[in-house]
Order: structure tokens, then sequence, then C-alpha cells
């Protein structure tokens, strides 16, 4: 599977509550159910009018498709091609 990173524009997103941030957890798994194998939620960062989510899926069309049956806006797409962390500096290279 690869990772990616979506976009989702949601004006508001940072004043959503608990509660509606729990509802879209619920919806979410709910589509990730739907879609099937193949596709993993990991997390999500809310910022004050976007959600930005971390999923690992076998293509972006499973990733759209989720989108589509949990009525989540799907405003970007963008495969990882790397990771980049503090770890980063101790990587062996060839």
């Amino acid at each position: 599977m690869q990772r990616y990173v979506i976009e989702r524009d949601l004006p508001g997103a940072g004043s959503l509550s608990a509660a509606q941030l729990k509802d879209i957890g619920k919806i979410s798994n709910a589509a990730l159910r739907d879609v099937g194998q193949g596709i993993q939620w990991e997390q999500s960062y809310v910022t004050s009018d976007r959600i930005y989510c971390v999923y690992l899926a076998e293509t972006e069309e499973m990733i759209r498709d989720h989108a589509r049956r949990g009525g989540f806006p799907c405003t970007k797409v963008s495969q990882v091609g790397e990771v980049l962390g503090p770890l980063t500096e101790h990587m062996q290279v060839a």
C-alpha cells in the first residue's frame, strides 16, 4: 500500500466540537468498511478551515471512493514519496 495525504477544505473545521469530530470518525470508519480491504486511515489533523488526513491505500481511487461514500470533501490527494523526521539524519545512505 502507498501512503497518501488528503486535504479536505472544510470551513470552520477548527470549531468542530468533540461530538462532531466523533461523528465524523464514525462516518469515516463506516465508509472504510464499505470500501473494503486495501485502505486504512492512520490519522487526521484539524486546522481552522481544513482537515489533513493520512491514509494507506492500494490506489488513489480508493481514497476518492471513501470520500464519496462518507460525503467528505476531497480537495487534493497527494501520494507520499518519502517520510522525513527526527531520525532521518541517522539513515544509512548507500
